[in-house]
């Protein structure tokens, strides 16, 4: 026989499981259990469970008696937000892949598109079609000044008369009610280049209005950075806006190790009370078009007006020249460094260097005959290319600073096509497997923070970018020690590798490595 107070303790016991036995047990869609948690704010990790329904995170902590349709173990691996690309150029090319699946497979739900001043002109005609063509990640968007300024004045190489600039006034307010995150500059692209700082300042105002950003791939990002980083600053500035600048680089090899010259301004503005930021893609070549070799006024008005222009002698000659003086403070001997990535005309030529394209057209092994080359190349139409030509110690200056975003530059790829920058494929996973693991140039938590919570807040995703109750369900599950990058410049059309599940509003889209077809992304408006 127990004595009394055992028998109490029995009873006790007793009960509460019958009252545990009682409870209803809580229910989930997905429940993520055993992850390493890294929660996107840059603090440390921590062991739990996750538990996801109806698109939001439910519940975060050790997650016990919880019911799931589908649960996933993680052990051994890490749990993230889902990673934020704020600067990518998808447009056109989400029909042709609406998967996503290079950024899918790099960790990405969240891609900002328009950078560069190149968007649909129509921001709620755009967002509504990603809404019906519904594509595997989250999709926001900036308005274009350069294609604002095309739908109002075309190509013209001139300032805009008063009526053209409340009518692109109007185009840029109209985006931004209709959901637009802000405004986006090329000023090294036509007809960008021919505006003036306050034309952009005017049009930065209105968007300003509705809290947008300021994202500008500057004028210069070589010879002339400095100028053009202080005209950023000042459209921030006067507009009272946030500026994010793009792609921040030094450019050509007389410019390497002006990092320490540029990357003070940035700080010093933001001491000044600025909100700017920049981000970066984590490899030493850029791309772009082969248009931004030669002189901007050659490329006012069209590609007819360009042809005629590059017929006359004089013209041909002044371009050539232009070019090998460019050339030459690069020092370099020919042009080795542009390579293509895809030339309509001749897709035989992807993959090579201006120089290797030279001398497979049989033509004399020479930077004069190069220059004719690429003349060439542009009276049919011009190509995409990747430039080489930055270097690795300014790459991991720029990395350190903390108000630094990861980004592509890239679009949506196609399997296979054309010979495109290995960006597009392993921007986050080689910021994880080079730079983080190999090298330690910033922390796991850190790197996170840049590609999750820091983009979320600059870019006001009130939902995004943190592992927190009631946000939006956009997770990634990485192997820390396998996450890497495969893609390479001969051989780009590789997909990372380590990313085991991707979680795009609470549907699975990554299982085990593997893409599911889910197209669960939705078009973000402001």
């Amino acid at each position: 026989m127990l004595p009394k107070r055992s028998s109490f303790l029995v009873f006790i016991v007793f009960l509460a499981l019958s009252v545990q036995a009682q409870m209803p047990s809580q229910t989930a869609d997905i429940i993520i259990k055993n992850a390493k948690i890294l929660d996107g704010t840059g603090n440390s990790w921590f062991y739990g469970d996750i538990a996801i329904g109806s698109g939001k995170i439910i519940q975060i902590g050790k997650l016990a008696g919880w019911n799931a349709k589908k649960v996933i173990d993680a052990t051994g691996l890490v749990a993230a937000p889902g990673f934020i690309d704020v600067h990518t150029h998808i447009e056109g090319d989400e029909v042709k892949n609406p998967e996503a699946t290079n950024f899918i497979y790099d960790g990405v739900t969240t891609v900002i598109t328009g950078n560069c001043g190149s968007s649909d002109a129509n921001i709620g005609r755009y967002l509504r079609k990603i809404d019906s063509l519904q594509t595997s990640v989250n999709v926001a968007a900036l308005i274009g000044h350069n294609d604002v300024r095309k739908a109002v004045m075309g190509r013209a190489s001139r300032n805009p008369t008063e009526a053209e600039m409340q009518a692109m006034e109007s185009i840029v307010d109209k985006a931004m009610r209709d959901g637009a995150v802000g405004m986006s500059t090329g000023l090294i692209y036509i007809p960008g280049t021919y505006s003036t700082t306050e034309e952009i300042v005017r049009l930065a105002k209105v968007a300003a209005k509705y809290n947008g950003v300021y994202a500008s791939h500057m004028r210069d990002e070589g010879d002339s950075v400095v100028a053009a980083i202080e005209e950023a600053l000042y459209i921030g500035t006067a507009a009272n806006m946030p500026v994010q600048i793009s792609h921040f680089k030094l450019s050509g090899q007389q410019n390497w190790g002006r990092s320490r010259e540029t990357l003070p301004l940035i700080m010093n503005a933001r001491k000044n009370g600025l909100d700017v930021t920049i981000d970066q893609y984590p490899y030493t070549a850029s791309s772009t078009s082969l248009s931004t070799l030669i002189p901007d006024w050659v490329l006012a008005d069209g590609q007819d007006s360009i042809v005629a222009r590059l017929a006359r002698p004089s013209v041909r000659k002044e371009v050539t020249n232009y070019m090998l003086a460019r050339l030459a403070k690069r020092k370099l001997k020919h042009f080795s460094y542009p390579v293509v990535a895809y030339y309509a005309k001749d897709t035989t030529l992807n993959g090579k260097s201006i120089e290797e394209v030279n001398t497979a057209l049989g033509k004399k092994h020479s930077a004069k005959q190069e220059a004719e080359t690429i003349i060439e190349m542009m009276e049919k139409g011009g190509a995409s290319m990747v430039f080489h030509g930055m270097s690795e110690s300014d790459i991991k200056a720029i990395m350190r600073y903390p108000f630094n975003m990861f980004a592509s530059d890239a679009s949506i790829r196609v399997y296979k096509e054309g010979n495109p920058h290995p960006r597009g494929y392993g921007t986050n996973a080689r910021v994880l497997k080079k730079y983080v693991r190999e090298e330690n140039v910033i922390g796991l938590e850190e790197a996170v923070r840049r590609m999750t919570s820091l983009p979320a807040q600059k870019f006001g995703f009130a939902d995004r970018g943190l592992l927190r109750q009631n946000f939006a369900a956009d997770i990634v599950l990485f192997n820390e020690a396998e996450v890497g990058d495969r893609a390479e410049y001969k051989n780009p059309h590789q997909y990372a590798t380590g990313f085991s599940y991707i979680i795009v509003n609470g549907v699975v889209t990554v299982d085990a490595g593997v893409h599911t077809g889910a197209r669960a992304g939705v078009a973000i408006r402001k």
